[in-house]
């Protein structure tokens, strides 16, 4: 056992960042509005999820560096290294406010279901006042730097959660039948947003970043390489599973329509009954709380990465990434917004940065000169290339959809 617990390593950490408040909303609507008819859509993300992940972990693995690192050694014309690290730092800016955002409202969704009225009304505007609550939370431990001891109870409290969600779809009594149907493909155009939202909270363009570079603190050399595989596709396969039970929870929802945790809740009354709000509440917050805390270091570490800066996570520079990052996302939870439509928003931004960086990863992933003989094989090229080609048409058809109803 002490030997299994020592071999944990970043694969965790991306599972734990991806099944936060996101993952359940967005499951749970999918389940409530479509039943299991976007199985499929999930299996491909969670595929897609441990393709580039291991991608990601083999990179920093072998070359010791963070993707963003490796990117910037690709280039000697400063004009196309400019272009292209202004191009990763915008997407990692846009992407991880919106998940901020996100995860700050997870939070509040939570907390809103035992505190009632949580609004203030300053100069005309109206403002949410336990997102500032949980961004002051996630400031203070960030800004100490000492959260480890928090973010690993917190993970135990979604894991809690998860393992509720496993036991409602199992007591749910699912149709076998319908629930093997869900797995094949659909594109109906009413189910775009939404399977752009299941993608988007299951491969997390930010997390590919932190993959590669958190993995050289448990990996050192390119022997140690299977574990780094084996935690990855056990970690995200757990990941994948507990998704599955929130939309197969989901569809046992009698309600057409999801707008806050009470609504959530619901799925979990076959186990938990009237206290099933007050388990969902706790886990919710902890979900947001500590993705609140991942994602403004994700962006930290990218920037870092991308502007070559020198110092650790107390450096004023670090610092004042992820305070922004932290910043911009207590704004836009706090400004009246409906928590369920923040959150939706962040998975499909994530969605539409996904064949981006990607792409840049695919790339990175064949070049001799970096990975020597550890570079992507036919089929892991083949597989890379399918998932960008996917992701690349969900989010030109999102656009497209947009663009025609305006």
């Amino acid at each position: 056992m002490k030997k299994w617990f020592s071999n944990i390593g970043p694969g965790t950490l991306v599972t734990a960042a991806f099944i936060g408040p996101g993952t359940v909303t967005v499951c749970t609507i999918a389940g409530v509005k479509f039943g299991y008819t976007l199985l499929w859509a999930l299996g491909l993300s969670i595929i897609a999820c441990m393709v580039l992940q291991e991608m990601a972990a083999r990179l920093g693995v072998v070359t010791q560096n963070g993707l963003s690192e490796v990117l910037k050694s690709q280039f000697d014309n400063k004009i196309v290294k400019s272009i292209l690290l202004g191009i990763i730092i915008s997407a990692i800016f846009i992407g991880n406010a919106a998940y901020e955002a996100g995860n700050i409202s997870g939070g509040v969704l939570g907390l809103s279901t035992i505190i009632e009225s949580p609004n203030i009304s300053l100069g005309g505007f109206a403002f949410n006042y336990l997102s500032w609550i949980i961004g002051v939370l996630a400031f203070v431990v960030l800004y100490i730097g000492n959260y480890k001891i928090l973010e690993r109870s917190l993970i135990v409290l979604v894991l809690f959660m998860s393992l509720a969600f496993i036991i409602t779809a199992i007591v749910t009594k699912p149709d076998i039948s319908l629930v093997v149907k869900g797995f094949v493909p659909d594109f109906s155009s009413e189910k775009l947003f939404t399977v752009i939202g299941l993608v988007g909270t299951t491969v997390v363009p930010y997390n590919l970043f932190l993959h590669a570079s958190v993995v050289k603190e448990k990996w050192n050399t390119p022997e140690e390489l299977p574990l780094a595989r084996k935690d990855t596709i056990i970690a995200i396969s757990a990941g994948g599973l507990v998704s599955m039970a929130i939309i197969i929870a989901g569809a046992a929802i009698l309600s057409n329509e999801v707008n806050n945790a009470a609504d959530l809740a619901k799925s979990l009354e076959p186990v938990f009954g009237p206290a099933a709000k007050y388990v969902l509440s706790l886990g919710l917050f902890a979900a947001g709380i500590t993705s609140a805390i991942t994602a403004p270091l994700a962006a930290a570490y990218v920037v870092k990465g991308c502007l070559g800066w020198q110092g650790g996570l107390k450096s004023k520079q670090f610092r004042s990434v992820w305070m922004f990052i932290l910043f911009l996302g207590v704004v836009f939870s706090s400004l009246g917004i409906k928590p369920i439509k923040i959150i939706q928003f962040a998975q499909v931004a994530n969605g539409l940065l996904l064949p981006v960086i990607a792409g840049f990863l695919l790339w990175v992933m064949n070049k001799k000169n970096i990975l020597g003989k550890y570079t992507n094989s036919k089929v892991q090229n083949a597989i890379g290339f399918l998932i960008v080609l996917i992701a690349a048409f969900l989010g030109c058809r999102s656009i497209w959809k947009v663009v025609i109803n305006l």
